[in-house]
Formats: structure tokens, sequence, C-alpha cells
């Protein structure tokens, strides 16, 4: 099993609101690779483009759970 298809089963694995919190952590996460980034102090850039991912993983997610519940 590849590595993304294990964090996917985790994340699915997670209730609504353990989502939004992994959601808070990845933008909090993103907005600190951006700024060093813009500091030229980021090593890995391509650490920038799997977090966005992740964070629409995780809105995609909490869409589709929230959908469910109705």
């Amino acid at each position: 099993m590849s590595k993304t298809k294990k964090a996917l089963d985790a994340l699915k694995a997670k209730s609504v609101s353990e989502l939004n919190e992994e959601l808070v952590a990845a933008k909090k996460e993103l907005f600190n690779l951006r700024f060093q980034n813009a500091t030229n102090q980021l090593d890995n850039t391509s650490r920038i483009k799997e977090v966005r991912r992740n964070i629409a993983r995780v809105e995609t997610l909490i869409s589709e759970k929230t959908k469910a519940a109705q």
C-alpha cells in the first residue's frame, strides 16, 4: 500500500471535528512554509505542494462526511 493511501485511510477514520483540527494545523504549516520560502530559508520546496494536497484531501473528506450526515 502506498504512503498516500495509508494517510488517506488514517484521515477517513477521523471524525469531522478531528479533521477540522487537522485542517487548521495544515494551514498553519503551509503559512510557515510560505514564509520560509519567501525568506529563502526553505530547502525542500516540494513540501508546499504536499501540504496543499493534504489540505485539499482534508477539505474533501469534511464535505463528504457532512453531506453523508444530512
